[in-house]
């Protein structure tokens, strides 16, 4: 885009003096057009800029995957090292590689042509080319970490009045690992017992900007006064109390209301801010239609099993029985679900797999080790003659389950009426927080199966 030397004066003036005007100005100069932006954005920068003019030691911003967040806080590394080329930054994300790369775009917003032309003080040190560490000729230093990763050695911040620098977190935690309790805690004792030591001074403030997952993930676990300090809290959901959405360009209310029926639970922690035990809340099994018989055309069922071996007593051996129908929808045809031995459930799948026939596909889980390995061969050798496949869990049960669940919400899921109704959808109703979770592991096989993509089978 052309600008004017005028404009290009008065957006300088402004770049030095805000925050928000300089990651806008910046925006469009580095990618050649202009940053959607949103009255959100306005919020962390005031928020960052507190932190900045020294109003504010220790802050957590809350805020949905996507929107803009990364983006705002290299630009305030950056911004600061304008106005003080010493400061010292630590920044730290749940990937060392995502960190690493997030300082080395903000080596090169500092080299700039415009950012030089505001802020002429900040020239990088020649020996200063590595993508997690990076310092300037006045003595600043960006340092990138994965969160527990080792910062032995590096510090933030100055023994000096005014701003020099800062602890900064960006998203901690991997969604896929935050529901894990010992991902989770691991995270949070780097932060207790490596992260929160690094401070050069006992006035340099740390800032924490995540998209929350989990009631006790590192923001909840703070907000709870987990490390004995008060925390300044910007929450900012992306559906407002009023009912007006945060940034209706990027996701308008319609959307955000598609989104929340789809994956309720997912989107509770990660979209408004406000994680809570799942009590029954990834499922709405009142949308699975009741049908009476299964309609013709129906196609590619599997059978998903999950596996138990006690008689009478804990846990369950579940086989749900699920294909696609001509319209795409998902059907749940069958259920098996006993309490048996080894033997007898052995024989209970398959004499199954003799009913189903070799049409239907037959997923198992292979558990970690000799055992499992030793298992999986005997059960394939069991069904010789039968399209089988043998697969390790991946992921905690929610995160298995959210494929289906998120088909479920939206009445893309129909189910045969039978005697096996009633139990499922109880579970379905309290999973993950039920006496039992086997049908549900079941069907979050036999749907994973169903929609990968192997040309041997649905070709």
């Amino acid at each position: 885009m052309e600008f004017s030397d005028k404009e290009r004066r008065s957006f300088r003036s402004l770049s030095m003096a805000d925050l928000y005007w300089f990651t806008r100005w910046m925006f469009v100069n580095r990618r050649g057009y202009t940053w959607q932006q949103a009255a959100h954005h306005i919020q962390v920068c005031e928020a960052l800029t507190r932190v900045f003019n020294g109003e504010c030691k220790r802050l957590i911003i809350n805020i949905p995957p996507r929107y803009s967040k990364t983006e705002i806080v290299k630009n305030f590394i950056g911004w600061s090292l304008g106005h003080y080329p010493d400061c010292e930054f630590i920044y730290t994300s749940y990937s060392a590689r995502l960190a690493a790369a997030s300082s080395w775009d903000v080596r090169g917003l500092v080299q700039e042509p415009e950012y030089q032309a505001i802020f002429p003080g900040v020239q990088l040190r020649d020996d200063s080319k590595a993508k997690d560490e990076w310092r300037t000729s006045a003595g600043g230093i960006v340092y990138a970490v994965g969160s527990e990763g080792t910062i032995t050695g590096y510090g933030a911040g100055k023994l000096r009045p005014g701003f020099g620098g800062a602890l900064l977190i960006d998203d901690p935690h991997k969604a896929d690992e935050a529901r894990s309790d010992v991902m989770r805690q691991n995270v949070i004792d780097w932060f207790q017992n490596t992260f929160e030591s690094r401070k050069n001074s006992p006035e340099t403030p740390i800032i924490l900007i995540m998209q929350r997952l989990h009631e006790s993930d590192l923001a909840g676990w703070l907000l709870a006064g987990g490390n004995g300090e008060k925390w300044e809290h910007v929450c900012l959901p992306a559906l407002r109390d009023d009912g007006t959405a945060l940034w209706p360009e990027k996701h308008s209310v319609e959307e955000l209301r598609r989104m929340e029926a789809a994956a309720p639970y997912t989107f509770a922690g990660q979209y408004q801010q406000r994680p809570s035990p799942a009590e029954g809340g990834l499922f709405k099994p009142d949308r699975i239609e009741v049908i009476d018989a299964l309609p013709a055309g129906a196609h590619s069922f599997v059978r998903g099993w999950d596996l138990a071996s006690v008689v009478n007593a804990g846990d369950w051996t579940a086989g749900p029985r699920i294909g696609k129908l001509p319209d795409g929808r998902y059907v749940i045809a069958d259920m098996v679900r006993v309490q048996e031995g080894p033997d007898q459930r052995d024989s209970t799948m398959k004499a199954t797999a003799t009913r189903d026939g070799t049409g239907t596909k037959i997923s198992i889980p292979q558990d970690p080790g000799q055992a499992g390995k030793t298992q999986v061969a005997y059960l394939t050798k069991m069904f010789a003659g039968y399209r089988i496949i043998a697969t390790p869990e991946s992921g905690d049960k929610v995160t298995r389950a959210e494929p289906f669940a998120s088909q479920v919400n939206v009445g893309n899921v129909v189910m045969v009426r039978g005697p096996w109704n009633a139990a499922l959808i109880d579970e379905m109703r309290m999973f993950p927080n039920g006496s039992f979770d086997d049908q549900v592991d079941g069907c979050s096989r036999a749907f994973a199966e169903l929609i990968a993509k192997r040309a041997s089978f649905f070709g």
